[in-house]
């Protein structure tokens, strides 16, 4: 068996860049997203789906001008879970 020895401050900076690692990052963190990271996420390539998703109330979205539309990460990552299939 191999001991490694270090210093506690390189242990300790160690430690420090770890948990900066597995902190979420601002995007993860942003409640908010376009329409193209939202048709990323569901993995759509027209803009029409994501219209209807819209219309019939399917994912959360915030219209803050005619050209600028908002959608609610949480709810598309909901929608995406209501639609899994339990297996046998």
């Amino acid at each position: 068996m191999e001991v490694i020895v270090i210093e506690s401050k390189a242990f300790q900076e160690l430690l420090n860049q770890l948990v900066e690692r597995l902190q979420p990052t601002e995007k993860e963190l942003n409640k908010w997203i376009d329409g193209k990271e939202a048709m990323e996420i569901l993995h759509i390539g027209a803009k029409s789906t994501l219209q209807k998703m819209r219309d019939n109330g399917e994912i959360e979205f915030s219209k803050i001008n005619e050209k600028n539309i908002l959608y609610n990460r949480f709810s598309i990552e909901e929608f995406i879970e209501s639609k899994k299939s339990k297996t046998f």
